[in-house]
This record gives structure tokens, C-alpha cells and sequence, in this order.
């Protein structure tokens, strides 16, 4: 593709963007456009380019593309209503439908419907979309492709553990499960290649043929020369098809070391607040009426929002609270439009949820079922009761490990830890000087070793000893729920004693699901 490469050189120069990637600005810039400049602007003298690599007959049209660049320059309330010659191909209704099902992503529908172009010409050889979480990319796209019927190959790159999976889910959504079964059981990039252009030559595509890699950055940790030769693929098949990267990251973190054909950078901006009440309120519950439902999200987004703007974080927290919020209405206290009242209601339970965020530490059950025994603050079992609600979940169990340690006699690990460790009368433990209980003795000390001893034991699954574990036992060393017993110079076998007292170990426990007084030697 020399020509086309030599036009965008062109046009990088007579902006000053020398060695830059076109981009494409989305909403939220200052002029709310969607500007194309940096690929065709200077060419407007062009009526129709053809490629020595396009089929005959088939012409880039760059005026064409200035044209739905201006259409797209001009603010509307409705962007469908001018229908650009692109957007003509495509019937006005199943874009009308497409528009409405996806608010809030006007723009951004238009944008791509703008560098797609028409189905049988060749798009842009690959495609890079970036944004936070939940900002509608894959549902973008995926609503484009199965609206529009367009050919395409979705593959969540999460679920690709090797590049042959890759290669099979692309061969099968274009060519069927034979031309994936033709694959060698390690298939190498060139046997993909040569296999898609043997596929491709038998059947050639009428229409662009689009692959949808979401989670792109995991590409990253395949094969040095997978990611740029996906980007390249188009030439590599000498077939209509575009790669479409879908990506949590920025392309300056994501771009080789060694170098790769620039893709075309797309980027899905945050919702703003306005643009969360208006989908949100879209969930409205048919009980109650939209009005209320718009204004307990607008309280659920005063609260949230300057922590969280996840939309699925935030559409499960709405879920998970209406209930409590229209519980005046049910009980006859209050009217819809009482709103001082229903927040009155409502604002203890959102704060403690929002101590939670994120951590989803007990399912949506137990949390209403927390919510319903509420008649003493020291019965809540599990979120915003106690300051334990921001420890990892390894790191609780590494307290309840330390705890064990702390105020059970060392030679009893035998008893509890072991699964064939004979029979043991409690009679042969009890001496003398131990009928004080431990817990009136206080915390002893113990290794480290015996520490991840009795953690690996308690712990409902395989742990591997990796320095995860033991940054975390430093953490709460930090957060002085373990003190550290010895010199700081002691790196052979540290000494450690538990911090906390058994109420705070119990609610611990109970968060895990785990009984801690089962392994007491105190309670016995």
C-alpha cells in the first residue's frame, strides 16, 4: 500500500504532524467534532484514488470522506436525520434503532460508521478503540456488526490462552468449522496466513470483513510478531479486512518495541454525570413511576460519582438499594414526592455501601439480608460494621492464621492442622501452669514459618508463596494489626504477635465463611 501510505504522509506534513498516527477526537473536545482531517483534508483535489492493491474497480473515494466529515462537524439533536452518502447504504430505520440503544454513544456511532465507509470498499487496515472500563466499546461495535450484518469475528482475547485459539475462532467465524479444523494442532502465524488466503481466494469477500479483538492488551503477552502482523493483516491476506483492537489502555503503552503499522486511534470517552442519570434511569422499575426512579439516581450519583463512574458498578448499586429506598413508600410514611424523606432513609445505607465498592465481599442476597437485621450495629456480618471491609481476602486469613498462632500452644498445630494425626485426649495437653487461659496470657509470639503453616491450611484453595503474600503480611504490620516481635535486622526467621482482639477476629472470620473457634485451643 505505497500510495495510500505516501497520501497520509501528505497529510501529516501539511498539519506539522510529522511521525504521528492519525487520531480521531470524539466527543468532549472543545467543538464537540469528529474530525477526519488528518487523513483526507488535502486531498480534496482528488476525485477517486485506486490502489494497485484494491480489486478493479474499487476507489477510495477521499471526497466522499470530506463530506461526512462535514456532516459530522455540524452539532445536531438528531445526527440521523442528514444521512451522509456513506450511511445511505444502510437502511434509515435499523439506524434509528441502532442510535436509540445506544445513548449517550451518538457520536461515536457516526464516527465509525464514517471510517467503516460502504461494505464492499476497502476500510482502514486496522482500527484502535480505547477507554475506560464500561464505556460501551464492545457494545458499540457488536451492536454495529450484528445490526448492520456485517461479517465479522469477535474474539475476547481474555479466552485465547495461545494464538492457535486465535487463528481458530477468526478461520470459523469466517469460513466455518472446516477451514478451522485444517489448522495444525500448534498453528503458527504463517499457517494462519496461508490458510486465510486459501480460504479467502475460494470464497472472496463481497463485503469488509471485520475482526473484534476486545481486551487487546493481552495480546501483548503472546508472540513478539502476533500484534504486528495482525495490524498488517490486510496486506499479509491481500483480502478486505480490517482488525479492530479493543483496549482498556492507551496505544503509547500498548505499541512493540520493535515497531508496527500504525492503526487508527479511536477513542470512548467517560460518561459524564448527565450521561449516567440518562441511561441509568432507563432500568426504571415498572412498579414506580420514571420520575421517582430519575430522581433516586440522581441521589445514588451525588453519592457514588466522585468515587466510581463505572456504569456496571454503579447499575448494580442502584439495583441493589431501590428496595430500601421505596421501603416509606411501601410502609405508607412517605409519598413520592417526600424526597427529603426518602433520603433521610436511604443515606446510611448508601454510605456503607459505598465503603464497599468494588469489592463485592458478600453476594447481593446477604447483603439484603444484612440490610434486614439492622437492630444492632454489631450483628452486621460482613461490610461496613468493622474497619476490616478494606482488607484483601488473603490478607484475612493471614490475621486469622496469626491469631491461631498468637493463642494456640505451638504443639497443638499438630491437632488442628492435621488430618492423620491419631488420637490426641485434650487430658495429655493440660498441665499445670496451663489452666490460665491464653487469652487472659495474651498474644505470644511466633515465627513466620509457623504463620504460613497454619495459613496454608486454613485457606479454602492452593496458594502459591509468591511475594503477593508476603507484601500482605507486611501491609498489616503497617496497619498495626500484627506487630513485628525482634530486631528490624533479624531477615532469617521474624517473630510476630496477633493485635487485634477475638470480636474483630470473628467478624473477620464470618466474612470468609470460616469457624475460628472450632481451631481455638481455649474453647476445646
Amino acid at each position: 500500500m505505497p500510495l495510500l501510505r505516501t497520501l497520509l504522509e501528505i497529510c501529516r506534513r501539511s498539519h506539522g504532524r510529522q511521525g504521528k498516527h492519525p487520531t480521531v477526537q470524539t466527543a468532549n473536545s472543545s467543538n464537540n467534532i469528529c474530525s477526519l482531517r488528518s487523513l483526507h483534508e488535502p486531498c480534496r483535489g482528488f476525485d477517486g484514488i485506486k490502489h494497485s492493491h484494491f480489486p478493479q474497480g474499487t476507489a477510495v473515494d477521499f471526497r466522499e470522506m470530506c463530506l461526512q466529515d462535514e456532516l459530522l462537524r455540524k452539532p445536531t439533536k438528531q445526527p440521523i436525520t442528514r444521512m451522509s452518502v456513506t450511511l445511505q447504504c444502510y437502511p434509515e430505520d435499523t439506524l434509528r434503532a441502532l442510535a436509540d440503544r445506544l445513548p449517550c454513544r451518538e457520536t461515536q456511532l457516526m464516527s465509525l460508521l464514517a471510517l467503516m465507509g460502504q461494505p464492499d470498499q476497502y476500510c482502514y487496515p486496522a482500527i484502535f478503540i480505547y477507554g475506560h472500563r464500561a464505556t460501551g466499546k464492545s457494545h458499540v461495535v457488536l451492536s454495529i456488526m450484528k445490526d448492520l450484518e456485517l461479517p465479522h469475528a469477535s474474539v475476547d482475547c481474555v479466552e485465547c490462552v495461545s494464538s492457535g485459539l486465535l487463528f481458530n475462532q477468526v478461520l470459523s467465524a469466517f469460513f466455518g468449522a472446516d477451514a478451522a479444523a485444517m489448522l495444525p494442532r500448534c498453528p503458527s502465524l504463517s499457517d494462519f496466513v496461508r490458510l486465510y488466503k486459501q480460504m479467502s481466494s475460494n470464497s472472496p469477500a463481497t463485503q469488509t470483513r471485520y475482526i473484534i479483538l476486545d481486551r487487546a492488551e493481552r495480546l501483548r503477552d503472546m508472540d513478539f510478531s502476533l500484534l504486528p502482523a495482525l495490524l498488517r493483516l490486510q496486506e499479509l491476506v491481500n483480502d478486505n479486512v480490517t482488525v479492530i483492537l479493543l483496549s482498556e489502555i492507551v496505544w503509547e503503552k500498548f505499541r512493540p518495541n520493535t515497531g508496527c503499522f500504525e492503526p487508527l486511534l479511536f477513542n470512548f470517552p467517560d460518561y459524564s454525570k448527565a450521561e449516567l442519570v440518562q441511561i441509568l434511569s432507563r432500568d426504571h422499575h415498572p412498579s414506580y413511576t420514571p420520575e421517582l426512579y430519575a430522581s433516586y439516581i440522581n441521589i445514588l450519583l451525588g453519592v457514588f460519582f466522585s468515587v466510581c463512574r463505572d456504569l456496571r458498578e454503579l447499575r448494580h448499586l442502584a439495583a441493589l438499594n431501590f428496595s430500601k429506598y421505596c421501603e416509606p413508600l411501601e410502609k405508607g410514611e412517605a409519598k413520592e414526592s417526600d424526597i427529603h424523606k426518602l433520603w433521610k432513609n436511604i443515606e446510611p445505607h448508601l454510605q456503607r455501601a459505598m465503603q464497599t465498592v468494588y469489592l463485592r465481599e458478600v453476594s447481593s442476597m446477604q447483603w439484603e439480608q444484612q440490610q434486614m437485621d439492622e437492630k444492632e450495629a454489631t450483628t452486621l456480618r460482613g461490610l461496613s460494621a468493622h474497619a476490616h471491609i478494606e482488607l484483601p481476602y488473603y490478607s484475612k486469613f493471614l490475621l486469622i492464621a496469626a491469631y491461631l498462632a498468637s493463642f494456640n500452644p505451638a504443639r497443638t498445630d499438630r491437632r488442628f492442622f492435621l488430618k492423620s494425626h491419631g488420637k490426641i485426649r485434650k487430658t495429655n495437653f493440660l498441665k499445670k501452669h496451663e489452666k490460665t487461659s491464653n487469652h487472659l496470657l495474651g498474644p505470644k509470639p511466633f515465627p513466620l514459618d509457623r504463620l504460613l503453616a497454619i495459613f496454608y491450611s486454613v485457606v479454602d484453595s492452593r496458594v502459591a508463596p509468591t511475594a503477593s503474600i508476603f507484601s500482605q503480611i507486611s501491609s498489616l504490620v503497617t496497619l498495626q494489626l500484627l506487630s513485628q516481635v525482634g530486631h528490624d535486622d533479624q531477615l532469617d526467621s521474624p517473630k510476630y504477635k496477633c493485635a487485634v482482639s477475638l470480636d474483630f477476629i470473628l467478624a473477620i472470620s464470618r466474612t470468609v465463611g470460616f469457624d475460628v473457634v472450632k481451631y481455638l485451643y481455649d474453647f476445646l
